[in-house]
């Protein structure tokens, strides 16, 4: 399982890491989303997708991958509102259909996504878990913290 757990935490990292990257390269498509309520939607898609950066990159420096995983949680939550906000007014975007049952997967996989994030809330072994950082590189005054 410890096996799996850390395959899937590649798998959100590096998937989390491209979903920021495309709020910044196409951020036309988050911007339509974001509820007109907020200011800024513009400033806000990019802060959302610097903060998927940092989080998908967080998760494998185990030191911080606690605290990634939390912020990743956090913005999960954060970014429900334009979910949901797509969903209520029939947002079109381009390359996603326009069906409502688009939105009835859509909006339940974001529990998919926050469960995700909380399974890395947890700690990890040290030696098992992912890491772009040799482990060897890792000051132990840092590592002492974790799991052995």
């Amino acid at each position: 399982m410890k096996n799996i757990k850390e395959i899937l935490r590649v798998v959100l990292s590096v998937s989390i890491i491209i979903v920021g990257i495309t709020h910044f390269l196409t951020p036309e498509p988050y911007v339509k989303i974001v509820p007109s309520q907020l200011p800024y939607p513009l400033g806000l898609v990019y802060l959302s997708g610097f903060y998927e950066i940092l989080g998908g990159i967080g998760l494998l420096v185990p030191p911080l991958s606690q605290a990634a995983a939390w912020g990743l949680f956090a913005l999960f939550i954060a970014v429900y509102p334009a979910n949901i906000n797509m969903a209520v007014n029939h947002i079109k975007l381009e390359h996603i259909p326009n069906s409502p049952w688009v939105h009835v997967i859509r909006l339940p996989f974001q529990a998919v996504l926050l469960a995700w994030a909380w399974w890395y809330t947890k700690p990890s072994d040290q030696e098992e878990q992912a890491s772009i950082i040799p482990k060897s590189l890792i000051p132990k005054e840092l590592s002492s913290d974790l799991p052995k």
